[in-house]
């Protein structure tokens, strides 16, 4: 049996993430590590295996013992819009994902896997791209970090709590992009939440 833990559980693939975990067999329990407390709609626990942990993610260095599990699921994140500066941008997408690898290879996890972006490249003009691609390099460099993993969805489909206008977009008009983008234009399709979730679960170590 394997435990797992999640950060960035109440967004769209971190919510799909949590109910396909649960359900997993392999897992006997997941800790949520979380800003406010959960909804006890929001996710199918018939085995009880959820932990919800509400924390202030500015101190997250503070609760390192979490990070005692077998898996480590980052689904962190934000928009320019959501943060509202550059600087809180950065603060969720770089530096969350950055201390939260490193309390990771501390308490010596067996794996580490976050969401990065289609794109990503630490040399790109566009903020976002690169904060996600600094991220990247950030991590992969860290020594004694073994079996981290970055997904890098384009588009995410999925049902939101929240309006996103190029999300809704790439909701109406999914089946177009996927007759025509094709070859080296694949990666950029829009991606369900569930299949990044998969594909998570997927790159962790189980052995």
């Amino acid at each position: 049996m394997k435990s797992a833990m999640v950060l960035g559980a109440t967004g769209l693939v971190g919510r799909t993430l949590v109910n396909m975990l649960l359900q997993d067999r392999r897992y006997n329990e997941v800790t949520c590590l979380v800003r406010k407390p959960l909804s006890s709609s929001m996710f199918n626990d018939p085995h009880n295996r959820l932990k919800p942990v509400v924390i202030d993610f500015d101190n997250l260095q503070d609760y390192q013992g979490y990070f005692s599990v077998n898996h480590v699921y980052c689904c962190l994140g934000t928009t320019l819009k959501k943060a509202g500066s550059k600087q809180a941008f950065r603060r969720v997408d770089f530096e969350y994902v950055h201390v939260a690898a490193q309390l990771t290879r501390a308490q010596r996890a067996d794996s580490f896997v976050w969401i990065s972006s289609v794109g990503a490249d630490a040399k790109s003009s566009n903020f976002y791209l690169r904060v996600k691609g600094e991220l990247e390099n950030a991590i992969m460099r860290m020594p004694q970090l073994p079996h981290a993993s970055a997904v890098r969805p384009s588009l995410l489909l999925g049902e939101r709590d929240e309006s996103r206008t190029l999300e809704d977009i790439a909701q109406k008009t999914a089946p177009i992009w996927q007759s025509i983008m094709k070859g080296p234009l694949k990666k950029y399709r829009p991606v369900h939440a569930v299949d990044v979730a998969r594909n998570m679960m997927s790159l962790q170590r189980w052995k």
